[in-house]
C-alpha cells in the first residue's frame, strides 16, 4: 500500500513539474522585452489596409515610400493579417507632438502609421525621410513594430538609410537582423524616394516558434 501511495505521489509531482515547465514555456515573450510595443494597438477605430499615409506627408521633403512583402518564417509564403506600426521624427529630428496626445503618442509623437497585410503579404507606407536626432547622436531611422496572428507584438530592426553619413560601421554592426536587415538604399522613383524591405517573420527573433 505504501509503495502505491509513494508511486502516486511521484506521479503527481511529475505532473505538476510538467505543467510548470509548459506554463514557463508558453509564457515566454516572443522577441523579448519591448517598451512601447503596445502602441501597435493604438489605431483606434481606423480600418487598417495594406497602405497608409503618415501625417505631414504632403508638407515635407524628401517624400518617402516604404514598401515590401511580409513573409512567414520560411521566407517564401506571404503572410496575411500582419499589422505593422511605424513611427519616426520630423525633419528637425524631433518626435513631433500636437499637445493632446494620449498613450504612447506622448513618446512617439503623431508621425506614425499602421498597415495590415492581405493575402499577398504586401505593405506600403507613404511618409517623408526623417532627420537624425539633434546633435547627430543617432542616424536617421524609422521604428517598426509587428503583430502577427497568435503572437505578441515585437520590434524589428529599424529602417536605416545606407546613404546616411551618420550611419557608422558601428551602427551597421549593431544590427541584429530582426526580421531581416533594415539597412535600405533609397532609390528615386517618380520623384519620390523609395525603399523596399521584405520582412521575414521570426527571423532572428528570440523565443519564436
Amino acid at each position: 500500500m505504501k509503495s502505491i501511495i509513494k508511486t502516486f505521489q511521484v506521479c503527481c509531482l511529475l505532473f505538476v513539474l510538467g505543467l510548470t515547465a509548459c506554463n514557463a514555456q508558453s509564457s515566454k515573450i516572443v522577441g523579448g522585452p519591448c517598451e512601447g510595443c503596445e502602441a501597435i494597438d493604438e489605431y483606434g477605430d481606423k480600418k487598417l489596409t495594406a497602405t497608409d499615409t503618415l501625417p505631414e506627408f504632403k508638407n515635407n521633403e524628401p517624400k518617402l515610400k516604404i514598401t515590401g512583402t511580409v513573409f512567414e518564417k520560411d521566407g517564401e509564403t506571404a503572410a496575411e493579417n500582419v499589422v505593422l506600426y511605424i513611427y519616426h521624427t520630423n525633419r528637425e529630428g524631433i518626435y513631433e507632438k500636437k499637445g493632446n496626445e494620449k498613450g504612447w503618442a506622448k513618446r512617439h509623437g503623431f508621425i506614425r502609421g499602421w498597415v495590415k497585410t492581405e493575402k499577398d503579404g504586401k505593405y506600403t507606407f507613404y511618409t517623408f525621410r526623417p532627420a537624425a536626432y539633434p546633435g547627430g547622436s543617432e542616424p536617421e531611422h524609422i521604428h517598426i513594430i509587428v503583430k502577427e496572428p497568435g503572437k505578441n507584438e515585437y520590434y524589428l530592426d529599424d529602417y536605416l538609410f545606407d546613404d546616411d553619413p551618420i550611419l557608422s560601421r558601428e551602427n551597421r554592426e549593431k544590427s541584429r537582423g530582426r526580421g531581416g536587415s533594415g539597412i535600405m538604399k533609397p532609390k528615386e522613383e517618380n520623384g519620390i524616394l523609395t525603399i523596399e524591405r521584405n520582412i521575414i517573420l521570426g527571423k532572428n527573433i528570440p523565443n519564436y516558434e
